[in-house]
């Protein structure tokens, strides 16, 4: 029995003991897979597992390579765009070199990947559009996916590619087509049931014109979330290079450390609150579709990583995280007393200007609330004007402490209040959320609050 046959059965008891598993959907992002040798450690990972939905990410800094092709074609400059092809295509050669063990497969991935590059310079003759910019963005996740499929087959594993473009759709409103998606993932899953292994993209789809699009937030692992939901897989595996979401951010704290179990909603919240592992939305067809999602990491496999699933933790603090560049502007108003409507009227300014908010508090004079994108402030600024005086407070960072919050729980707010004491705090928003607690802080003391609010509740 293999090294991975033995880690796959360990975890199957682990974490499914009494329970048939059947499928399992695992994604592995841009640095999984971003050389040659980690392809290779991908493939050892996956290999003992049968009948697993594999979704790859490009790799490593092909989005922005192709990214910049595009650019160059938007600009008109056809030469740049053609320098850029050869640079991106000289990498491919060299993982291809040290990638592939046999010249027969050496051969049939250079045939394969120099197929993708001379379709590459055929779009950048084209003119330039958004729909072009996406095409051309598409071949990255073409092309690693092509490259795992082969490497897979020369280690004699019957794998296929089903290719994302014919399986996932977004609708005229740019959400995920499930009644499309379900169907044809299921029809094509069918015709190849003597596969081992199934590989695809994340990231990329079609919309409902059939032109080549993408699922923009969350990308591979809106894929992953997608197919595993619809599919009715028995866990969605994200795999990264760090072993799963910690209880603060290793940056700048010293001593953090994986958090084993999460709620969905405590993923939701760290998510958005600046735990970059995950897009905050991306797992919303995992949750409701209750099919757990595990974060692992590629660099450490026998780590246990995260468990997010609908089971909550009573009484426990889970994590911290922050998120940066916040603006939080306050609209002062003596009308504002017992005046009907006065909400309605500060909410519909930033509709009208598609702004979303994150914080909000209000007393009988005034409202304070915070923003994370400033592109539509001046025309906000002056349209809240009219209602009472505005302030802006720029440079600002909202402090997320995440975990069962439920009212009725006592002292966890004053902990972190307390922690907190040294620390000057412009807003707090509690109550919102049977999850977190939230305190508006300025840029400079960011660090010293994370640190205090580790060393206090964990």
């Amino acid at each position: 029995m293999t090294e991975r046959k033995i880690f796959c059965n360990f975890a199957v008891e682990k974490q499914n003991a009494g329970k048939k598993i059947r499928m399992k959907v695992k994604k592995f992002g841009g640095t999984s897979v971003g050389s040659a040798e980690r392809i290779r450690n991908v493939g050892k990972l996956i290999a003992g597992c049968r009948k697993d939905i594999v979704v790859l990410s490009a790799m490593s800094g092909t989005t922005n390579s192709l990214l910049e092709i595009s650019g160059a074609v938007e600009k008109g400059d056809r030469k740049r765009a053609s320098e850029l092809i050869e640079t991106l295509q000289a990498k491919y050669s060299d993982t291809i070199a040290g990638l592939y063990q046999t010249e027969k497969y050496k051969a049939k991935a250079t045939k394969t990947i120099d197929g993708i590059f001379n379709e590459l310079r055929a779009l950048t003759d084209k003119d330039f559009s958004v729909a072009l910019e996406k095409e051309i963005v598409a071949k990255g996740e073409i092309m690693s996916t092509n490259l795992m499929n082969l490497h897979l087959h020369e280690l004699g594993i019957n794998s296929v590619l089903i290719p994302a473009l014919e399986i996932v759709r977004i609708d005229m409103h740019g959400e995920p087509d499930e009644a499309f998606i379900s169907k044809e993932a299921k029809k094509a899953l069918d015709a190849m049931a003597d596969a081992d292994l199934y590989i695809t993209q994340g990231f990329i789809c079609r919309n409902e014109k059939g032109e080549i699009d993408n699922l923009q937030r969350g990308g591979s692992d809106y894929t992953a979330s997608l197919l595993g939901a619809l599919l009715g897989a028995d866990e969605i595996e994200i795999w990264t290079d760090i072993d799963g979401m910690h209880n603060n951010d290793p940056r700048f704290v010293e001593g953090t450390t994986p958090v084993h179990n999460l709620h969905f909603e405590e993923a939701a919240e760290l998510a958005y609150f600046g735990a970059k592992i995950l897009h905050p939305t991306c797992i919303l067809p995992a949750r409701e579709h209750n099919v757990p999602v595990r974060l692992l990491n590629t660099m450490d496999p026998s780590a246990e990583g995260t468990l997010i699933e609908n089971r909550l933790e009573k009484n426990a603090i889970k994590a911290v995280a922050a998120k940066d560049n916040i603006t939080a502007i306050k609209i002062k108003s003596g009308r504002m007393l017992l005046a009907y409507g006065f909400l309605k009227k500060v909410f519909e300014i930033f509709e009208k200007y598609e702004t979303s908010i994150d914080m909000i508090t209000t007393s009988e004079v005034g409202v304070s609330l915070t923003i994370d994108n400033e592109k539509n402030l001046p025309r906000i600024e002056a349209e809240l004007s009219q209602l009472g005086t505005v302030t802006i407070d720029r440079d600002m960072v909202i402090v997320c402490v995440v975990g069962d919050l439920e009212w009725t729980n006592k002292g966890f707010e004053a902990a972190a209040l307390e922690a907190l004491r040294n620390v000057p705090v412009r807003m707090i928003s509690y109550g919102g959320s049977n999850y977190n607690i939230s305190f508006l802080i300025r840029k400079e003391d960011k660090v010293k609050a994370l640190r205090l609010l580790s060393y206090h509740l964990f």
